[in-house]
């Protein structure tokens, strides 16, 4: 292992089908691929069904940990693995980020010998769909700031109460609370402002709920703005925007066509963050994945407490999918984490470790049987783990009626995950799996939260702010209580405090204010310190990366 080849290798050397060859695979017509370049193609809206055939896998993990615990990697293995074993499979994922591209976590196209390509182009500006979501944000808010100054059409609104964010693509704390307007009165209206990154962007989230084009519109219609100053609620379609918006949209809204390195289909289209949005890629994909395959693997960020939970709660309610089975994802070195260890002692075999970090995965375990499935256990295998620590772990999830597998797909590819194949189509053929959602839309948000903080992270409560009670009082008077709650807070623990690793216990959780997402159809409780433009690491991914005169980059994984 110690001369294995990096991702990047992997994926500069790796054999590329044309995608039209890849389209073939799942009968996608030539006429129906929008080029761009050999390797990237946009799919039309018509491929997708109402009610697709196909079966749905859900991947999710443990709470993740600073050393990357390979959801995304499993996922693709995973995909890799039903074709190996004979099985039509699709993977239908989110597209990555900018902002961990350069920041701290990197990429989001696998690794080793299982990942999505062009990785390049992937983890960089792919299709340009990222860029014109932050132009359909950007606009709305150029027209905002414009009415506030527009003495003829102006619509009387409060700038202190413009709830409306600008979005840019990179990690960026300096841009999170901002002054706009300063200098002369031809420079606008001097106001507060900030700026989200685009993932955690309105329109994302819209983008990744909307059936079509003209749901698009009905959304972003909705979208809340702010209020006058005589109290009467603002919406994006008061300013007469929307069209303008979605017509930036108009390619973005569309699914992107790209492979594995094993050469099967893979459909990237969106990417909110789980940790302060959603999480999950567009519905669209989803349905079109299950519309031209027979089994589509999509994943959820971060960890089940927030990507599956918002999976479950959000996306599944508003399309009417349902999972037919959820892989969880753990790594030996994360259950490792989880009960203690530093990361120098990970190389050493502890198999009481196994047993003492195995509450984090317990946990999840028990959040997705919650819902009505039983999750299958995908083990991320590394170097150092043993066979002992395996069969500790193995143990332990057959305790809670759970099968662990061993998945290699990071060095063997598709046939490294076959076992975890196999066990996923076994579950899915018992036909058990019967979702059901935690809340229903007619409970209050307050109750909402309180399911999610004592079901799902095992809290004892949920305290309010002053400010979030104001603001749930006027979410409230706007008639948005039937809206689901879409949780912002650490990825790093079950609690809004990322130092309580493991399975916390009697703890609170605070909401410390609400930002309202009513195109998306949720609202957002920003809890503890989490915050939804991030900032870059001491020492940033930007520094290693590179190009040469031959266009070959270099520190891109």
């Amino acid at each position: 292992m110690s001369n294995f080849p990096s991702d990047i290798e992997i994926a500069q050397n790796a054999t590329m089908s044309h995608i039209k060859e890849i389209a073939k695979k799942i009968n996608i017509e030539e006429d129906d691929l929008e080029y761009y370049g050999k390797y990237k193609a946009k799919l039309p809206l018509h491929l997708q069904q109402e009610n697709p055939k196909g079966k749905l896998i859900l991947v999710s993990a443990m709470s993740p940990t600073k050393y990357g615990e390979g959801k995304t990697t499993m996922s693709i293995g995973l995909t890799d693995g039903l074709n190996y074993i004979g099985k039509r499979a699709i993977a239908v994922l989110r597209e990555p980020s900018l902002g961990p591209v350069f920041g701290l976590k990197g990429g989001a196209a696998g690794g080793g010998y299982v990942q999505v390509l062009p990785m390049e182009d992937i983890n960089l500006h792919f299709t340009g769909d990222f860029s014109a979501i932050e132009k359909a944000n950007n606009l709305l808010s150029a027209v905002i700031d414009n009415n506030l100054q527009n003495t003829k059409y102006s619509l009387n609104l409060d700038p202190k109460s413009i709830a409306w964010k600008r979005v840019m693509d990179m990690n960026d704390r300096s841009l999170r609370q901002i002054i706009i307007g300063v200098g002369a009165k031809a420079n606008g209206t001097m106001r507060e402002d900030g700026f989200n990154i685009t993932p955690a962007s309105e329109v994302m989230a819209i983008l990744c709920l909307a059936k079509d084009l003209e749901d698009l519109k009905f959304r972003l219609g909705n979208i809340f703005v702010g209020k006058t100053l005589d109290g009467k609620a603002i919406f994006a379609r008061d300013l007469n925007v929307v069209g303008a918006m979605a017509t930036l949209l108009k390619d973005a809204i569309k699914p992107n066509l790209v492979q594995t390195i094993d050469g099967n289909p893979a459909i990237l289209h969106g990417g909110p963050f789980a940790s302060i949005a959603q999480g999950t890629n567009t519905a669209i994909a989803t349905k079109m994945g299950l519309s031209l395959g027979d089994y589509v693997v999509t994943e959820a960020g971060f960890g089940a407490d927030l990507g599956a939970e918002k999976f479950l709660h959000i996306k599944c309610e508003q399309s009417g999918l349902k999972p037919d089975a959820v892989v969880l994802v753990a790594t030996i070195r994360a259950i490792k984490h989880h009960a203690g260890l530093a990361a120098e002692d990970f190389k050493t075999e502890n198999v009481s470790a196994i047993e003492k970090g195995f509450c984090n995965l317990e946990k999840h375990i028990e959040n997705i049987q919650k819902f009505g499935i039983n999750p299958v256990v995908c083990v991320n295998a590394f170097p150092d783990d043993t066979q002992a620590e395996y069969d500790k772990l193995k143990e332990l999830c057959a305790n809670k009626g759970v099968t662990a597998i061993v998945s290699t797909a990071f060095v063997h590819g598709g046939k490294g995950s076959a076992e975890v194949a196999e066990k996923v189509v076994d579950e899915i053929n018992k036909g058990n799996a019967n979702y059901k959602p935690l809340y229903q839309p007619s409970d209050s948000i307050e109750h909402k939260i309180n399911v999610v903080a004592k079901e799902i992270y095992g809290a004892n409560s949920v305290e309010f702010s002053p400010k979030s009670k104001s603001q749930l009082k006027m979410i409230n008077d706007l008639g948005f209580s039937h809206f689901s709650v879409c949780m912002a807070k650490t990825p790093a623990s079950f609690s809004d405090n990322e130092k309580l690793i493991g399975r916390p216990a009697n703890f609170d959780i605070t909401v410390r204010e609400f930002e309202i997402a009513s195109g998306a159809g949720f609202i957002v409780p920003l809890l503890g310190e989490v915050m939804r433009m991030p900032g870059l690491p001491a020492v940033p991914n930007a520094e290693r990366i590179d190009i040469d005169n031959n266009g070959v980059i270099t520190g891109l994984s």
